[in-house]
């Protein structure tokens, strides 16, 4: 079932959107070589907490940390750890979400470790660029997978792959609602979107195949040819006016 908010709860929602953007904004200036992503969590915890908000991820499903944090071939859901240090050409996935009057904010961004090579640097680029052509595409009387069209259309131009086994959502009170937002699609095809629907967009894109597979440790999805993999993810609201980014300072 679909839940279209009231203009009261998206105001509610860009809150937690604005809170979820500034501790990535925070997390992505501490990226450095030689850091452990444990350490990025506990600062993504402590600041969380500091606006009066809850991590999003902490405790979601048996989840165990506040951050995703994803590097080079992980795609998403890598758990923070005090044994994976940053190295200088890696490259970071983090994905954060803060909870404020039982709603939430979700959002994602791909970092370059240091100095990265032009080729993924492209992946990066290319990816961001995907994500606000999906968002671009969320006016009242578009089609769902417009925006899943979209986003292929950007990362397959640039002959990237997108990940087909994870998706966007619907997001409100619960983390993930309904409609599942494909990053692939075929153009005016889906239902119909309206004023009030609140949606993930959060575009995967590999450097090789598209094909992934999760760890042992039943979270962290990695590309199955070991091949680089960037995430960007915004809120975003459909309003009468079009797309608001919730997930914005």
């Amino acid at each position: 079932m679909i839940i279209r908010k009231s203009p009261s709860e998206i105001e509610i929602m860009r809150e937690a959107g604005r809170i979820s953007a500034r501790v990535l904004r925070m997390v992505g200036e501490a990226v450095r070589p030689g850091i452990t992503t444990a350490e990025l969590d506990g600062l993504a915890e402590e600041a969380i907490r500091e606006e009066g908000a809850v991590p999003a991820f902490l405790g979601y499903m048996g989840f165990p940390k506040t951050l995703c944090t994803s590097v080079n071939e992980q795609v998403v859901h890598g758990i923070p750890s005090k044994s994976v240090r940053l190295n200088e050409g890696d490259i970071l996935s983090v994905d954060v979400g803060a909870v404020i009057k039982g709603y939430y904010g979700d959002n994602a961004r791909t970092f370059a470790v240091g100095q990265v090579s032009p080729e993924t640097r492209q992946l990066l680029t290319t990816t961001e660029e995907a994500l606000m052509a999906g968002v671009v595409t969320c006016y009242e009387g578009k089609r769902l997978f417009d925006i899943g069209h979209a986003v292929q259309g950007i990362a397959e131009r640039d002959g990237f792959s997108v990940v087909r086994e994870y998706v966007g959502h619907g997001i409100g009170r619960s983390m993930h609602e309904d409609p599942n937002v494909p990053n692939y699609g075929r153009k005016n095809t889906g239902l119909k979107l309206q004023v009030g629907m609140v949606l993930a967009i959060e575009p995967m894109v590999n450097a090789g195949a598209s094909p992934v597979e999760k760890l042992p440790d039943g979270w962290t999805v990695v590309t199955a040819d070991g091949s680089a993999s960037a995430h960007f993810e915004h809120t975003v609201a459909i309003t009468e006016s079009g797309p608001l980014i919730l997930t914005a300072e």
